[in-house]
């Protein structure tokens, strides 16, 4: 809620306790206090004269004209209006009065400032909560960062702005972070995503020498930051443009056990694996078999990681077909269905054939890529980067970066 609506709100209900309590504030004039103070006095006077009739047979005819009179005196003063209160009485009323409308006015500012805004993200989740907490944010931070000119200031500015959606900003704001100090891991590792999805952000492809500066920003970011699970993340999405599926894979699971609650790969995860398996016989019988085990990559589960084992090929064989321990028989594996099986064994283990490091964009799976780009290409717990964002990175601007 911004300033002004708070105002606003307040000036309206300043004036409606105004009209309400305006009346307590100054005395009130009785227009009818002479014929009041007459029926009084004539009312005194006949109750006077009634008491003063003696309790006799004369007497009883004597007092029955007065009581008719002074009933016709009591129905008109009944007729009359209600009495004004007192001033003293209409004092302390004011005073009262005044009292209440200078706490509601106190409380009204109190909410405006803390829970109106709060009620702002009820009903709505994390992400969008977190927009609305940056979008709020985003102004004062924007001109905190200008005027302190510091590295905290500059990267409270973009993380506010990268969270918004506002690309630009997030831009602008780390890369004044990183020229003051160059190998901070989330300014680098969101600027390289930044400008890594550039293309996808309505703009022009990616010139070769951008897209590896890109890159290098992205893998330091990581290499400062390896138990970072936000480093992870996005270097799997860059690993994934670049065609590196199975290094991208590694990535994106590290991401996973630093972050178990973290849901912003799976979709990626899952298209790359669908990619693979449809592609290799040898992960098509992984997957059906063994991955409920020891994992959809082979890092281990139920079952011991087949990335970290040093069985031989025939090893490996015997116990696939004829079991161990709880790992079940295979029997049915034969030929070159085990012999595919076993080759993918062989490039899990350490000092197998590893995926060469990328240095170009590829487009040789279309169908990951795209996944990639759907599922928001750089989204940080439904706050990141999406495609339909409205930031943008130009080459000039990646140009700047250390």
């Amino acid at each position: 809620m911004s300033l002004a609506l708070m105002l606003l709100l307040g000036l309206m209900l300043a004036a409606a306790l105004a009209l309400v309590l305006l009346p307590f504030t100054r005395p009130v004039d009785d227009p009818l206090a002479a014929q009041r103070t007459q029926l009084e006095a004539q009312r005194d006077h006949l109750y006077a004269q009634l008491r003063a009739i003696p309790d006799t047979e004369e007497g009883d005819l004597a007092r029955l004209p007065l009581e008719a009179r002074a009933a016709r005196v009591l129905r008109q003063l009944d007729e009359l209006p209600a009495t004004p209160p007192r001033p003293e009485a209409q004092g302390r009323s004011a005073r009262l009065a005044r009292a209440g409308w200078g706490a509601a006015l106190l409380l009204t500012l109190a909410g405006a400032l803390t829970v109106f805004p709060t009620w702002q993200r009820l009903g709505i989740g994390a992400a969008e909560a977190g927009q609305v907490t940056a979008a709020q944010q985003l102004p004062g931070l924007r001109a905190s960062a200008q005027s302190a000119k510091t590295t905290a200031s500059y990267n409270a500015w973009g993380d506010a702005a990268f969270q918004q959606g506002s690309y630009d900003e997030a831009l602008r704001a780390y890369t004044e972070s990183l020229k003051l100090e160059p190998r901070q891991p989330q300014p680098l590792r969101r600027l390289g995503t930044l400008l890594l999805n550039r293309g996808s952000m309505g703009n022009q492809p990616l010139s070769e020498q951008d897209a590896g500066q890109a890159f290098a920003l992205i893998r330091t970011a990581a290499t400062l930051a390896p138990d970072d699970p936000e480093s992870q993340l996005l270097l799997g999405y860059a690993l994934v443009k670049f065609g590196a599926e199975e290094e991208a894979l590694t990535a994106l699971e590290r991401y996973r056990e630093l972050d178990p609650q973290g849901r912003d790969a799976d979709e990626l995860i899952s298209s790359i694996r669908s990619a693979q398996n449809s592609s290799s016989p040898a992960l098509q019988v992984y997957s059906a078999s063994c991955a409920s085990c020891h994992g959809p990559a082979g890092n281990g589960g139920l079952g011991p990681s087949l990335r970290e084992s040093n069985l031989t090929r025939d090893a490996a064989a015997q116990i696939i077909v004829q079991g161990k321990g709880s790992m079940p028989a295979f029997p049915e594996f034969k030929g070159e269905q085990l012999s595919a099986l076993l080759d993918l064994l062989q490039e899990w283990q350490p000092g197998g054939a590893q995926t060469s490091s990328p240095a170009q964009p590829s487009d040789r799976n279309s169908t990951v890529n795209n996944s990639m780009n759907n599922e928001s290409a750089g989204s940080l717990s439904g706050n990141g980067l999406n495609t339909t964002g409205q930031g943008t990175a130009s080459g000039s601007s990646a140009k700047e970066q250390p």
